[in-house]
């Protein structure tokens, strides 16, 4: 079970990761570098996933932003930046790592930086808590998943942080104080092809096939909340 692989990793504080306020995707690119860096992932990441939670909805937020304000249609509890009892946030897009080891039977575990729940979680108990499946939402507000290999991120995203401007060029919020990531081949910016999000791009099976196919594409595999856990069964 879960608690077997969470046993054999060191004690995970996660302040010892860089985090910049409401650049998740940012954060999330350097946490699994150094998680590959420092063996807790394997060198490559090929143990690890980079997920996007957003919907079709995002685009009615304004600039972008990983920012908590009511127009924003993704709900996510026990996030740092909650004001209220339970840690509910509406974000436009959040961005969390899942780690899935090919070789253990151990439940893959996610790295969630703007959790309150235990760092590293175990995916189902995120799923449950963070998620909440059970709790009855309105269609805008349904949550979508794509599921990216880590491996093909380091080597594709790219974010020059644009979305983080206001239209006068000022800064909505404070940038990292490292130069913006760039993709391999050059690419400057292509954040909103990960956040972008359709009903109609749900993976309609999955079979290893399909799955097999789908994670070996740039932009990775698209699912719904109630097929996030099962697609983790069917990664090769």
């Amino acid at each position: 079970m879960s608690s077997v692989i969470i046993s054999e990793l060191p004690a995970m504080d996660a302040t010892r990761f860089q985090h910049t306020p409401y650049y998740c995707e940012e954060n999330v690119y350097l946490l699994c570098k150094t998680l590959c860096e420092s063996g807790v992932a394997d060198e490559t990441g090929s143990d690890l996933f980079v997920v996007f939670i957003s919907n079709e909805r995002k685009q009615a937020s304004m600039f972008g932003l990983c920012l908590h304000y009511t127009l924003f249609h993704v709900p996510l509890w026990h996030q740092k930046a909650s004001t209220r009892a339970d840690g509910i946030v509406l974000w436009d897009y959040h961005v969390i790592c899942v780690q899935r080891k090919k070789e253990s039977d151990s439940e893959p575990l996610v790295w969630d930086l703007d959790s309150t729940l235990p760092f590293p979680s175990p995916l189902a108990s995120y799923v449950t808590e963070t998620i909440q499946p059970s709790f009855q939402l309105f269609a805008e507000y349904q949550r979508f998943f794509r599921v990216v290999h880590a491996p093909l991120f380091f080597k594709h995203f790219a974010s020059d942080r644009r979305h983080m401007k206001a239209p006068d060029g000022s800064w909505i919020a404070q940038p990292p104080p490292y130069q913006p990531i760039v993709a391999q081949d050059g690419v400057l910016h292509n954040l909103t092809e990960y956040t972008a999000m359709s009903a109609t791009d749900t993976l309609s099976r999955l079979d290893p096939d399909t799955v097999s196919e789908a994670i070996s594409q740039k932009l990775g595999v698209f699912v719904s909340h109630s097929q996030l856990q099962d697609l983790f069964t069917k990664l090769p």
